[in-house]
């Protein structure tokens, strides 16, 4: 089983300017993922795909690979996928944020579980549990529902489902932006059209399950601190990360 990992990482960012570049605890954002996900065993090969020189110089100083794409390409499955048409050989390819320093290698090892197990479904993503007091109607906070059979029925940043009775057990997540793709799958995905709800939420994960297509979810109870707000930034300068 050949997994390679592709990093997607641009220098423009609305919310957080330079986003890749800004020291955390002492070195590049972009620097602290690609590190993370070097360490994880599962994985073959780990690149960042990127329209910057500055970040691409980042990564190759600390013996990194990085490949240059089309600053046009408009989200990072569609990067990723444009890395991915050049490792024929790779079975699975994992799209993961640079925008997440704090990833765990032993949470790479769970979104991509079901391959190693033999099994080969067209996308898997990651979840934990959520924490519905706090973060169930924050729109910054995705929510997802799955079937019983662990695939997801629908990601939204509005509240789901609608608690209509008493009942608490529901099957709803904090989604953990976090994709795998078998590669065949990828390179079907990267024709798909974008969908309206889709663009209606801005996940491109609904792109799949609005063309017919199934992501199973897998599970972590690991939490980390993604970055997507001054604020974070901020918190991310204190954050203590362990394995």
């Amino acid at each position: 089983m050949r997994i390679l990992c592709v990093i997607p990482s641009r220098i423009s960012s609305t919310r957080v300017p330079r986003k890749p570049m800004l020291p955390i605890q002492g070195k590049p954002m972009v620097q602290w993922v690609y590190e993370n996900a070097s360490r994880c065993n599962a994985i073959t090969d780990v690149v960042v795909a990127t329209d910057s020189e500055e970040i691409a110089s980042v990564i190759q100083g600390v013996g990194g690979k990085a490949i240059m794409t089309d600053p046009a390409i408009p989200t990072g499955s569609d990067r990723v996928a444009a890395v991915a048409e050049q490792y024929p050989d790779a079975d699975v390819v994992i799209n993961l944020q640079g925008d997440e320093p704090f990833i765990k290698p032993r949470m790479l090892e769970q979104l991509v579980s079901p391959y190693l197990q033999g099994e080969m479904p067209e996308m898997t993503t990651l979840a934990r549990p959520l924490d519905m007091h706090k973060n169930f109607t924050l729109p910054g906070v995705v929510k997802v529902i799955t079937d019983i059979h662990g695939n997801a029925l629908y990601f939204s940043r509005s509240p789901i489902p609608y608690f209509r009775t008493d009942e608490r057990n529901a099957p709803v997540y904090h989604h953990i932006g976090l994709y795998a793709f078998r590669r065949d799958f990828l390179m079907t995905y990267k024709t798909l059209k974008q969908t309206p709800l889709e663009k209606i939420e801005l996940l491109e994960q609904l792109r799949v399950i609005e063309h017919g297509y199934k992501i199973r979810v897998c599970h972590t109870e690991e939490a980390t601190l993604e970055i997507n707000t001054p604020e974070e930034y901020e918190q991310a300068q204190q954050f203590i990360y362990t394995d």
